[in-house]
Protein backbone atom coordinates (compact mmCIF):
# COMPACT_ATOMS: atom_id res chain seq x y z
CA UNK A 1 0.00 0.00 0.00
CA UNK A 2 1.34 3.44 -0.98
CA UNK A 3 1.64 5.64 2.08
CA UNK A 4 0.17 9.10 2.44
CA UNK A 5 0.72 12.08 4.74
CA UNK A 6 -1.74 14.51 6.26
CA UNK A 7 -1.10 18.11 5.17
CA UNK A 8 -2.81 21.46 5.68
CA UNK A 9 -5.00 21.87 2.61
CA UNK A 10 -6.43 25.40 3.05
CA UNK A 11 -9.36 24.39 0.84
CA UNK A 12 -11.85 26.18 3.10
CA UNK A 13 -11.09 29.41 1.22
CA UNK A 14 -12.96 28.20 -1.89
CA UNK A 15 -14.58 24.80 -1.28
CA UNK A 16 -18.06 26.29 -0.76
CA UNK A 17 -17.78 28.84 -3.58
CA UNK A 18 -19.88 28.44 -6.71
CA UNK A 19 -18.19 28.66 -10.09
CA UNK A 20 -18.10 32.17 -11.53
CA UNK A 21 -16.77 33.11 -14.95
CA UNK A 22 -14.61 35.64 -16.72
CA UNK A 23 -14.77 34.87 -20.41
CA UNK A 24 -14.16 38.34 -21.87
CA UNK A 25 -10.40 38.91 -21.86
CA UNK A 26 -9.10 41.71 -24.07
CA UNK A 27 -6.68 39.32 -25.76
CA UNK A 28 -5.66 35.68 -25.50
CA UNK A 29 -2.13 34.33 -25.94
CA UNK A 30 -2.01 30.80 -27.29
CA UNK A 31 1.38 29.19 -26.49
CA UNK A 32 3.23 27.30 -29.21
CA UNK A 33 4.97 24.96 -26.79
CA UNK A 34 3.85 23.01 -23.72
CA UNK A 35 5.72 22.43 -20.45
CA UNK A 36 7.27 19.23 -21.79
CA UNK A 37 8.85 21.06 -24.72
CA UNK A 38 6.36 19.75 -27.30
CA UNK A 39 6.23 22.38 -30.05
CA UNK A 40 3.19 23.38 -32.09
CA UNK A 41 3.25 24.73 -35.64
CA UNK A 42 1.27 27.97 -36.03
CA UNK A 43 -1.33 27.98 -38.79
CA UNK A 44 -2.38 31.64 -38.74
CA UNK A 45 -0.63 34.95 -39.31
CA UNK A 46 -1.02 38.55 -38.21
CA UNK A 47 -4.19 40.09 -39.62
CA UNK A 48 -6.10 36.81 -40.01
CA UNK A 49 -9.63 36.66 -38.60
CA UNK A 50 -10.30 33.57 -36.51
CA UNK A 51 -13.47 32.18 -34.99
CA UNK A 52 -13.85 30.68 -31.57
CA UNK A 53 -12.74 27.09 -32.08
CA UNK A 54 -10.58 27.79 -35.12
CA UNK A 55 -7.46 25.60 -35.18
CA UNK A 56 -4.57 28.07 -34.84
CA UNK A 57 -1.71 25.64 -34.22
CA UNK A 58 -1.02 21.94 -34.40
CA UNK A 59 1.38 19.31 -33.14
CA UNK A 60 2.35 17.81 -36.52
CA UNK A 61 3.71 14.60 -35.01
CA UNK A 62 0.27 13.44 -33.82
CA UNK A 63 -1.98 15.88 -35.73
CA UNK A 64 -3.18 17.34 -32.42
CA UNK A 65 -4.66 20.87 -32.58
CA UNK A 66 -4.88 23.97 -30.41
CA UNK A 67 -7.94 26.17 -30.89
CA UNK A 68 -8.62 29.85 -30.51
CA UNK A 69 -10.69 30.49 -27.39
CA UNK A 70 -12.18 33.73 -28.78
CA UNK A 71 -13.23 35.20 -32.10
CA UNK A 72 -11.21 38.13 -33.37
CA UNK A 73 -8.08 39.17 -35.26
CA UNK A 74 -4.60 37.75 -34.90
CA UNK A 75 -2.19 40.50 -33.89
CA UNK A 76 1.59 40.55 -33.49
CA UNK A 77 2.89 37.56 -31.53
CA UNK A 78 4.79 37.81 -28.29
CA UNK A 79 6.41 35.72 -25.56
CA UNK A 80 4.47 35.06 -22.37
CA UNK A 81 5.19 33.22 -19.14
CA UNK A 82 3.68 29.77 -18.66
CA UNK A 83 3.06 27.92 -15.41
CA UNK A 84 6.56 26.39 -15.47
CA UNK A 85 8.05 29.90 -15.33
CA UNK A 86 9.36 29.85 -18.90
CA UNK A 87 8.53 32.48 -21.51
CA UNK A 88 7.07 30.85 -24.61
CA UNK A 89 6.24 32.27 -28.02
CA UNK A 90 2.48 32.79 -28.39
CA UNK A 91 -0.13 33.56 -31.00
CA UNK A 92 -1.99 36.67 -29.80
CA UNK A 93 -5.66 37.14 -30.71
CA UNK A 94 -7.58 40.35 -30.03
CA UNK A 95 -11.03 39.48 -28.73
CA UNK A 96 -13.99 40.96 -30.64
CA UNK A 97 -16.32 39.70 -27.87
CA UNK A 98 -18.72 38.14 -30.40
CA UNK A 99 -18.02 34.50 -29.43
CA UNK A 100 -18.56 33.53 -33.07
CA UNK A 101 -18.10 29.95 -34.22
CA UNK A 102 -17.46 29.36 -37.91
CA UNK A 103 -19.96 26.49 -37.92
CA UNK A 104 -23.04 25.93 -35.80
CA UNK A 105 -22.19 23.63 -32.88
CA UNK A 106 -25.64 22.39 -31.94
CA UNK A 107 -26.85 20.13 -29.16
CA UNK A 108 -27.02 16.34 -28.93
CA UNK A 109 -29.64 14.84 -26.65
CA UNK A 110 -28.26 11.30 -26.52
CA UNK A 111 -24.48 11.44 -26.23
CA UNK A 112 -24.14 7.65 -26.15
CA UNK A 113 -24.79 7.42 -29.90
CA UNK A 114 -21.22 7.68 -31.11
CA UNK A 115 -19.02 4.91 -32.44
CA UNK A 116 -15.67 4.22 -30.81
CA UNK A 117 -13.92 5.62 -33.88
CA UNK A 118 -16.01 8.80 -33.85
CA UNK A 119 -15.37 9.31 -30.14
CA UNK A 120 -11.59 8.95 -30.40
CA UNK A 121 -11.49 11.24 -33.45
CA UNK A 122 -13.53 13.86 -31.59
CA UNK A 123 -11.11 13.72 -28.66
CA UNK A 124 -8.28 14.44 -31.07
CA UNK A 125 -9.91 17.17 -33.15
CA UNK A 126 -11.32 18.86 -30.02
CA UNK A 127 -7.88 19.09 -28.41
CA UNK A 128 -8.92 17.34 -25.19
CA UNK A 129 -5.99 16.80 -22.81
CA UNK A 130 -5.49 15.79 -19.19
CA UNK A 131 -6.67 18.81 -17.20
CA UNK A 132 -5.34 17.57 -13.87
CA UNK A 133 -1.88 18.82 -14.83
CA UNK A 134 -0.70 16.00 -17.09
CA UNK A 135 -1.58 17.74 -20.39
CA UNK A 136 -1.48 14.34 -22.10
CA UNK A 137 -3.66 14.07 -25.24
CA UNK A 138 -6.71 12.09 -24.13
CA UNK A 139 -7.34 10.43 -27.50
CA UNK A 140 -4.09 8.48 -27.11
CA UNK A 141 -5.35 6.85 -23.90
CA UNK A 142 -8.49 5.64 -25.63
CA UNK A 143 -6.58 4.49 -28.73
CA UNK A 144 -4.79 1.76 -26.81
CA UNK A 145 -4.91 -1.70 -28.35
CA UNK A 146 -5.29 -3.21 -24.89
CA UNK A 147 -8.76 -4.11 -23.65
CA UNK A 148 -10.16 -1.47 -21.30
CA UNK A 149 -11.92 -3.05 -18.35
CA UNK A 150 -12.40 -0.07 -16.05
CA UNK A 151 -12.67 3.72 -16.24
CA UNK A 152 -11.43 5.57 -13.15
CA UNK A 153 -12.49 9.18 -12.58
CA UNK A 154 -10.01 10.90 -10.30
CA UNK A 155 -11.93 13.33 -8.06
CA UNK A 156 -9.49 13.27 -5.15
CA UNK A 157 -7.86 16.66 -5.85
CA UNK A 158 -5.28 16.26 -3.07
CA UNK A 159 -3.20 19.35 -3.94
CA UNK A 160 -3.53 22.02 -1.24
CA UNK A 161 -5.78 25.04 -1.98
CA UNK A 162 -7.18 23.61 -5.27
CA UNK A 163 -10.96 23.06 -5.36
CA UNK A 164 -11.89 23.48 -9.03
CA UNK A 165 -12.65 19.76 -9.45
CA UNK A 166 -14.71 19.77 -6.26
CA UNK A 167 -16.70 22.73 -7.58
CA UNK A 168 -17.40 20.91 -10.84
CA UNK A 169 -18.54 17.79 -8.98
CA UNK A 170 -20.85 19.79 -6.72
CA UNK A 171 -22.45 21.80 -9.53
CA UNK A 172 -22.34 19.31 -12.41
CA UNK A 173 -22.60 15.84 -10.88
CA UNK A 174 -25.42 14.84 -13.25
CA UNK A 175 -23.47 15.97 -16.35
CA UNK A 176 -20.38 14.09 -15.20
CA UNK A 177 -22.37 10.89 -14.71
CA UNK A 178 -23.98 11.32 -18.13
CA UNK A 179 -20.52 11.65 -19.70
CA UNK A 180 -19.09 8.67 -17.79
CA UNK A 181 -22.05 6.53 -18.86
CA UNK A 182 -21.58 7.58 -22.48
CA UNK A 183 -17.85 6.83 -22.45
CA UNK A 184 -18.35 3.37 -20.96
CA UNK A 185 -21.04 2.51 -23.51
CA UNK A 186 -19.14 3.89 -26.48
CA UNK A 187 -15.88 2.20 -25.49
CA UNK A 188 -17.62 -0.95 -24.15
CA UNK A 189 -16.06 -0.56 -20.71
CA UNK A 190 -17.79 -2.75 -18.14
CA UNK A 191 -17.44 -0.54 -15.07
CA UNK A 192 -16.44 2.92 -13.89
CA UNK A 193 -15.54 4.30 -10.47
CA UNK A 194 -15.42 7.86 -9.20
CA UNK A 195 -12.68 8.22 -6.58
CA UNK A 196 -13.32 10.69 -3.75
CA UNK A 197 -11.76 11.58 -0.42
CA UNK A 198 -13.50 9.82 2.44
CA UNK A 199 -14.45 13.08 4.18
CA UNK A 200 -15.92 14.76 1.07
CA UNK A 201 -19.56 14.31 2.08
CA UNK A 202 -20.87 17.34 0.16
CA UNK A 203 -19.69 15.91 -3.17
CA UNK A 204 -20.77 12.39 -2.25
CA UNK A 205 -24.27 13.70 -1.53
CA UNK A 206 -24.47 15.35 -4.96
CA UNK A 207 -23.56 12.13 -6.76
CA UNK A 208 -25.95 10.13 -4.57
CA UNK A 209 -28.88 12.07 -6.09
CA UNK A 210 -28.24 10.59 -9.52
CA UNK A 211 -25.87 7.62 -9.39
CA UNK A 212 -28.60 5.05 -8.68
CA UNK A 213 -29.70 5.23 -12.31
CA UNK A 214 -26.23 4.21 -13.52
CA UNK A 215 -25.62 0.60 -12.38
CA UNK A 216 -22.17 0.43 -14.01
CA UNK A 217 -20.83 3.48 -12.10
CA UNK A 218 -19.67 3.24 -8.50
CA UNK A 219 -17.87 5.40 -5.94
CA UNK A 220 -14.77 4.45 -3.99
CA UNK A 221 -13.18 6.45 -1.18
CA UNK A 222 -9.56 7.11 -0.27
CA UNK A 223 -8.07 8.65 2.89
CA UNK A 224 -7.72 12.42 3.15
CA UNK A 225 -3.95 12.22 2.79
CA UNK A 226 -1.40 13.43 0.27
CA UNK A 227 -0.72 12.29 -2.47
CA UNK A 228 -3.78 10.02 -2.42
CA UNK A 229 -4.84 11.49 -5.78
CA UNK A 230 -1.78 10.14 -7.58
CA UNK A 231 -3.01 7.65 -10.18
CA UNK A 232 -0.66 4.91 -9.02
CA UNK A 233 -1.75 5.42 -5.41
CA UNK A 234 -5.42 5.13 -6.38
CA UNK A 235 -4.98 1.97 -8.41
CA UNK A 236 -2.72 0.21 -5.91
CA UNK A 237 -4.59 1.25 -2.76
CA UNK A 238 -8.17 1.01 -4.04
CA UNK A 239 -7.95 -1.88 -6.50
CA UNK A 240 -4.84 -3.66 -5.18
CA UNK A 241 -3.35 -3.65 -8.68
CA UNK A 242 0.21 -2.68 -9.63
CA UNK A 243 1.48 -1.66 -13.03
CA UNK A 244 4.77 -0.64 -14.58
CA UNK A 245 4.34 2.67 -16.44
CA UNK A 246 0.71 3.23 -17.42
CA UNK A 247 -2.68 2.12 -16.01
CA UNK A 248 -3.67 0.92 -19.49
CA UNK A 249 -1.25 -1.99 -18.97
CA UNK A 250 -3.79 -3.44 -16.53
CA UNK A 251 -6.88 -2.44 -18.52
CA UNK A 252 -7.60 0.83 -16.67
CA UNK A 253 -8.01 4.37 -17.97
CA UNK A 254 -7.79 7.26 -15.51
CA UNK A 255 -9.35 10.64 -16.29
CA UNK A 256 -9.42 13.71 -14.08
CA UNK A 257 -12.84 15.24 -13.23
CA UNK A 258 -12.12 18.39 -15.27
CA UNK A 259 -11.21 16.22 -18.25
CA UNK A 260 -14.49 14.31 -17.99
CA UNK A 261 -16.38 17.61 -17.89
CA UNK A 262 -14.54 18.77 -21.03
CA UNK A 263 -15.51 15.48 -22.70
CA UNK A 264 -19.13 16.07 -21.69
CA UNK A 265 -19.13 19.49 -23.37
CA UNK A 266 -17.49 17.97 -26.44
CA UNK A 267 -20.09 15.20 -26.74
CA UNK A 268 -23.10 17.34 -25.82
CA UNK A 269 -22.30 20.59 -27.64
CA UNK A 270 -19.48 19.64 -30.03
CA UNK A 271 -17.20 22.13 -28.25
CA UNK A 272 -13.42 21.98 -28.56
CA UNK A 273 -11.38 22.65 -25.43
CA UNK A 274 -11.18 26.46 -25.27
CA UNK A 275 -12.09 27.14 -21.63
CA UNK A 276 -11.49 25.55 -18.25
CA UNK A 277 -12.30 26.08 -14.57
CA UNK A 278 -9.44 27.05 -12.27
CA UNK A 279 -9.03 27.97 -8.59
CA UNK A 280 -7.68 31.43 -7.76
CA UNK A 281 -7.00 31.64 -4.04
CA UNK A 282 -4.68 32.59 -1.20
CA UNK A 283 -4.60 35.12 1.64
CA UNK A 284 -3.69 37.93 -0.76
CA UNK A 285 -6.86 37.58 -2.86
CA UNK A 286 -9.95 39.58 -1.88
CA UNK A 287 -12.38 37.01 -3.24
CA UNK A 288 -10.85 33.52 -3.59
CA UNK A 289 -12.94 31.66 -6.13
CA UNK A 290 -13.33 28.91 -8.71
CA UNK A 291 -13.74 30.54 -12.08
CA UNK A 292 -14.29 29.56 -15.70
CA UNK A 293 -11.70 31.25 -17.92
CA UNK A 294 -10.48 31.25 -21.50
CA UNK A 295 -7.41 29.26 -22.46
CA UNK A 296 -4.82 31.96 -23.18
CA UNK A 297 -6.24 34.60 -20.83
CA UNK A 298 -3.83 36.55 -18.63
CA UNK A 299 -4.11 35.76 -14.91
CA UNK A 300 -3.57 39.42 -13.95
CA UNK A 301 -6.62 40.38 -16.00
CA UNK A 302 -8.77 37.62 -14.50
CA UNK A 303 -7.78 38.59 -10.95
CA UNK A 304 -8.52 42.24 -11.70
CA UNK A 305 -12.07 41.23 -12.57
CA UNK A 306 -12.72 39.36 -9.31
CA UNK A 307 -11.95 42.42 -7.13
CA UNK A 308 -8.19 41.98 -7.22
CA UNK A 309 -5.71 41.80 -4.39
CA UNK A 310 -5.54 42.75 -0.78
CA UNK A 311 -2.66 45.04 0.11
CA UNK A 312 0.49 43.06 -0.59
CA UNK A 313 4.03 43.94 0.37
CA UNK A 314 5.79 40.83 -0.84
CA UNK A 315 3.46 38.55 -2.83
CA UNK A 316 4.33 34.99 -3.77
CA UNK A 317 2.65 33.66 -6.91
CA UNK A 318 2.36 29.88 -7.22
CA UNK A 319 1.03 28.13 -10.31
CA UNK A 320 -0.47 24.68 -9.76
CA UNK A 321 -0.60 24.67 -5.96
CA UNK A 322 2.08 24.83 -3.25
CA UNK A 323 3.00 21.14 -3.19
CA UNK A 324 3.61 20.34 -6.86
CA UNK A 325 3.42 23.82 -8.31
CA UNK A 326 5.94 26.42 -9.40
CA UNK A 327 6.60 29.84 -7.87
CA UNK A 328 6.46 32.65 -10.42
CA UNK A 329 7.92 36.17 -10.43
CA UNK A 330 4.56 37.84 -11.19
CA UNK A 331 0.93 37.30 -12.19
CA UNK A 332 1.72 37.94 -15.85
CA UNK A 333 1.13 34.29 -16.66
CA UNK A 334 -1.15 32.70 -19.25
CA UNK A 335 -3.94 30.21 -18.56
CA UNK A 336 -3.06 26.91 -20.20
CA UNK A 337 -4.96 23.63 -20.35
CA UNK A 338 -2.88 22.18 -17.52
CA UNK A 339 -3.23 25.14 -15.13
CA UNK A 340 -5.71 24.20 -12.42
CA UNK A 341 -4.80 26.61 -9.63
CA UNK A 342 -3.12 29.93 -8.88
CA UNK A 343 -2.23 30.66 -5.24
CA UNK A 344 -1.14 34.14 -4.11
CA UNK A 345 0.31 34.37 -0.62
CA UNK A 346 2.19 36.89 1.46
CA UNK A 347 5.76 35.69 1.03
CA UNK A 348 7.00 34.72 4.48
CA UNK A 349 9.84 32.66 3.13
CA UNK A 350 12.13 31.30 5.79
CA UNK A 351 15.81 30.85 5.12
CA UNK A 352 16.96 27.26 4.95
CA UNK A 353 19.47 25.87 7.40
CA UNK A 354 21.87 22.94 7.43
CA UNK A 355 20.35 19.48 6.96
CA UNK A 356 20.13 17.68 10.30
CA UNK A 357 19.78 14.24 8.70
CA UNK A 358 16.52 13.57 10.52
CA UNK A 359 15.29 11.28 7.73
CA UNK A 360 11.76 12.67 7.69
CA UNK A 361 11.92 13.17 3.92
CA UNK A 362 12.48 9.43 3.49
CA UNK A 363 9.65 8.61 5.88
CA UNK A 364 7.05 10.50 3.84
CA UNK A 365 8.23 9.72 0.29
CA UNK A 366 5.39 7.82 -1.47
CA UNK A 367 7.84 6.09 -3.84
CA UNK A 368 10.29 5.14 -1.08
CA UNK A 369 13.20 7.30 -2.18
CA UNK A 370 15.76 8.63 0.28
CA UNK A 371 15.91 12.33 -0.67
CA UNK A 372 18.58 13.21 1.88
CA UNK A 373 20.99 10.70 0.34
CA UNK A 374 20.17 11.92 -3.16
CA UNK A 375 21.05 15.44 -1.99
CA UNK A 376 24.29 14.29 -0.39
CA UNK A 377 25.37 12.32 -3.46
CA UNK A 378 24.61 14.93 -6.10
CA UNK A 379 28.17 14.62 -7.43
CA UNK A 380 28.36 10.84 -7.26
CA UNK A 381 26.79 9.40 -10.46
CA UNK A 382 27.34 5.80 -9.42
CA UNK A 383 25.55 6.25 -6.09
CA UNK A 384 22.77 8.30 -7.71
CA UNK A 385 22.04 5.41 -10.05
CA UNK A 386 21.42 3.22 -7.01
CA UNK A 387 19.22 5.87 -5.36
CA UNK A 388 17.00 6.22 -8.51
CA UNK A 389 16.00 9.91 -8.31
CA UNK A 390 14.23 9.53 -11.67
CA UNK A 391 11.37 7.83 -9.79
CA UNK A 392 10.51 11.13 -8.05
CA UNK A 393 6.90 12.17 -8.80
CA UNK A 394 7.49 15.78 -7.70
CA UNK A 395 4.88 15.65 -4.93
CA UNK A 396 6.86 18.02 -2.68
CA UNK A 397 6.32 16.14 0.57
CA UNK A 398 10.08 16.08 1.28
CA UNK A 399 10.22 19.89 1.16
CA UNK A 400 6.97 20.20 3.10
CA UNK A 401 8.21 18.05 5.98
CA UNK A 402 11.81 19.31 6.11
CA UNK A 403 12.52 21.09 9.45
CA UNK A 404 15.53 22.82 7.86
CA UNK A 405 13.34 24.35 5.12
CA UNK A 406 15.48 22.86 2.34
CA UNK A 407 13.77 22.79 -1.06
CA UNK A 408 14.79 19.19 -1.46
CA UNK A 409 12.13 18.47 -4.09
CA UNK A 410 13.96 20.64 -6.62
CA UNK A 411 17.28 18.96 -5.78
CA UNK A 412 15.83 15.49 -6.30
CA UNK A 413 14.05 16.52 -9.51
CA UNK A 414 17.27 18.00 -10.89
CA UNK A 415 19.23 14.82 -10.13
CA UNK A 416 16.44 12.72 -11.63
CA UNK A 417 16.56 14.70 -14.85
CA UNK A 418 20.32 14.31 -14.98
CA UNK A 419 20.00 10.54 -14.55
CA UNK A 420 17.48 10.35 -17.40
CA UNK A 421 19.77 12.38 -19.66
CA UNK A 422 22.66 10.03 -18.91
Amino acid sequence: MIKGTYIQTKKELTKTKKITEYIKPLTVCIPLENKFGVKYKHLVKEGDYVYKGTVVAINPDIDFPIHSSVSGYVIQGTKKMMLNGQKIKCIVIENDFKEKYEYKKGYKKNINNYSKEEFIEMLRTSGITGLGGGDFPTFIKYSSNKSIKCLVINGVECEAYATCDQAIMKQHADELLEAIDAITEIMKIKEAYIILKENNSSVLNEFSKYIGTYPNIGIKLVPDTYPSGWDRSIIENVFNIKYNKYPSEVGIIVNNVSTIYAIYEMLKYNRPLTERIITITGNCIKKPTNIRVKIGAAIWEVIGNIDGYKNMKNPLFIAGGPMMGKSLPSDDVVVTKDLNCIVILENAKQNSSICINCGKCAEVCPVNLIPVLIKDNANNPRKLKELQPHKCIGCGLCSYICPSRIDIREIVKLQGQGEKND
